[in-house]
């Protein structure tokens, strides 16, 4: 008998990860798996070693099973907390943050030019200013633009003005609408790096006042709180912002941070909020994602293996790649 999704949460819930069989609907992809194991945007240690949990969850073995083919770029070297100054309170460790990133646009740049998609594991969500850079990059050379799909509990569209913390991982959607850091928000010279239009946020559910403010400034009209998700279901969210991502687009790139799930399935989250999407809406949103096929690279964020429980978190981020390149349950 054919195990109902209350059966498979269930397991989940014990530990017990579950199989799925499905089959690849979308054309094999090469795809590049790039780790950045950088953990000082963020005062929770630990989620340096979330590629590595990734990895352990059997990340290119899944995907290898869809059709793709799969290398791993291995880790791009980032600073160690202890041997480096933080600097400015209001934005700590500024200076290393954009060198990693820097590192990070350029592989992924590469990566794109080699004809593969790039599938991005931090690390804490700063990363993102340098992923979504090389791809904005990547387009930019001809002449298209791209959209983006920011999947998150939080906007992380806080500045150094701004942040409650000075955090840099609460500001890499601020870096690449302009609003700054300006170090990070002028990789390869050029800002923004989306078109406000383009960027979709979705499941949002604990935003700063000063980031409500930031969202208007930066003229982002596609936001989608976890109550719009209630009551109007994931179907209806994810058609309309992957039609909004898409729009005038090369396609987008996607920036899922693991805290976007609730924490009774997404435990090994540094900065967990009650209310998140639950295991099943996740897997729809990004079986969604597979369906529409316009996405240009990936990334998933925030696995924190120090806190988790059994690596439940990482095993949870490899099935929802795993959906988001193509596998289905029947």
């Amino acid at each position: 008998m054919a195990k109902t999704d209350d059966s498979i949460h269930a397991e989940t819930s014990r530990g017990h990860q579950p199989m799925y069989t499905g089959v690849q609907a979308l054309p094999p992809r090469h795809i590049r798996v790039i780790g950045v194991p950088l953990d000082l945007g963020q005062s929770r240690r630990g989620v340096d070693m979330g590629p590595s949990a990734v990895r352990v969850a059997g990340l290119e073995a899944h995907l290898e099973a869809l059709g793709h083919v799969v290398t791993d770029g291995g880790n791009i070297s980032v600073a160690i907390a202890e041997t480096k100054n933080p600097g400015e309170q209001n934005a700590k460790y500024l200076k290393e943050i954009r060198e990693t990133c820097v590192k990070a646009a350029d592989l992924v740049v590469k990566t794109l030019e080699e004809g593969s998609t790039p599938v991005i594991l931090g690390g804490d969500h700063s990363v993102a200013a340098g992923s979504v850079s090389g791809v904005s990059e990547f387009y930019r050379r001809k002449g298209q633009k791209i959209g983006l799909i920011w999947i998150d509990a939080h906007s992380d569209i806080n500045t150094p003005e701004t942040s409650p913390s000075g955090n840099v991982h609460g500001m890499p959607m601020a870096a690449l609408l302009g609003l700054g850091p300006k170090e990070l928000s002028n990789i390869y010279d050029f800002s923004p790096k989306v078109d406000p239009d383009n960027v979709v946020l979705i499941g949002v559910r604990d935003i700063d006042v000063t980031e409500k403010e930031n969202i208007k400034r930066a003229g982002i009209t596609e936001v989608y709180t976890m109550r719009d998700i209630d009551e109007r279901g994931m179907r209806t969210v994810m058609e309309e912002a992957l039609r909004a991502a898409g729009r005038g687009t090369a396609g987008y790139h996607v920036s899922l941070d693991m805290d976007w799930i609730d924490p009774e399935d997404a435990p090994g989250v540094g900065t967990p909020v009650r209310g998140g999407a639950t295991y099943r809406e996740a897997h729809l949103a990004m079986e969604i994602l597979a369906d529409h096929g316009r996405m240009l690279s990936f990334e998933i964020v925030e696995v924190n293996p120090v806190i988790d429980e059994h690596n439940r978190t990482a095993h949870l981020a490899v099935e929802l790649i795993s959906s988001a390149f193509g596998k289905k349950i029947l």
